[in-house]
This record gives structure tokens, sequence and C-alpha cells, in this order.
């Protein structure tokens, strides 16, 4: 009876630099980096809107602004569906939830990807510190958006939340545009 040929690994196969990687990231972390509360000076992320459902009672019973770059469109939650005051999920249901989307009229799946990367940024710039809690807003791309200067593109969506009514001044002392790509 014949036998299959057995595999081995190579004699180099213990000195990969994917082995490597994979090693490193199972060390402990520094502890002198630990202290540092590093991870609560991230900004938190804001949250999505994600079903079709959520989309649709949007756009069938909110308000909209269309600008060159964006279509934004608001609906303020209902206040009943809150948790009781005081608790985390009733901080979480006042902050703003905000939902992207893109058409086919805007391009191929690429454009239409890039077209959401570039709004992604621009709330991430603006919202945290602009939008006024307890609402959903849905960010529509439009074909100039691709086109359109990010600093444009930033202007928009601050002009479309004053026109909606849902603009608030950031606090004092706390600057905008430190995360935008244009902002260098």
């Amino acid at each position: 009876m014949a036998s299959a040929p057995v595999w081995r690994p190579s004699a180099g196969a213990k000195s990969l630099p994917r082995a490597a990687r994979r090693d490193a990231s199972g060390s402990l972390p520094n502890p002198g980096v630990a202290g540092l509360g590093v991870a609560s000076a991230a900004p938190r992320a804001i949250p999505r809107l994600k079903r079709r459902a959520e989309f649709l009672r949007v756009a069938g019973a909110g308000r909209k602004f269309v600008a060159p770059g964006l279509i934004l469109q608001v609906l303020r939650r209902d206040p009943a569906s809150h948790p009781p005051s005081g608790t985390k999920a009733c901080q979480a249901g006042a902050a703003p939830r905000i939902g992207f989307t893109a058409s086919r009229k805007v391009g191929i799946a690429v454009a239409r990807n890039r077209a959401r990367r570039r709004l992604r940024a621009a709330v991430a710039e603006i919202m945290p510190h602009c939008a006024a809690p307890g609402h959903d807003y849905v960010l529509v791309a439009r074909s100039a958006t691709l086109t359109r200067p990010y600093s444009a593109l930033v202007e928009d969506l601050k002009t479309a939340l004053r026109r909606l009514g849902v603009f608030r001044e950031p606090p004092v002392g706390e600057e905008l545009g430190g995360a935008g790509r244009g902002s260098k």
C-alpha cells in the first residue's frame, strides 16, 4: 500500500513576519500606557441607522434640505420611546443617529462607497458638536458629492442643519475641523 507524502513546514516558516505579528497581538499591553486613559480620549462613535424601515420612517415623516453636495433628512424621535432618564440607555437614546445612503444615480459601487466615505468624514467633523440630540438624520449622496471640495461639503452640512433648525453652536473652547481631511 502506498502512502501519501506528508507535508512538513520548511525551516524558515517559524520566522515569517505574519507569525511575528500574530504573536505580538497576543502580548500584554504596556503597563505604563494602560493608566493614561487613552481610550477615553477617543471620540465616541455616533449611533447609526441600519434598517431599511428606519430610513423609510425618516424619509416619509421627516423634513429635508437639498444642498449641492448632499441631501439631509431629519426626523425628531418620539420621546415616549426613550428609556427612563439618568440611565445609560437614555443617554444613548438622546444621541443623534445617522444613516448614509447613495443611490445608483451617483455612479458605480466604487463611486457610491467614496461618496459615503466623504459624507461620513463630514459627519464625524460636524455632527458630534453641532447636531441636536434626539433626532434621526439621513444623508443622501448626490453626484456632486464626489467632485465637490471637502470644505464646501462641510459647509453644505452646516447649512442644512441650520435650515432644518437642528444646528446647535459648539461649546466654547471646542474647535471644529480637527478630524477632517481638508483641515491640515
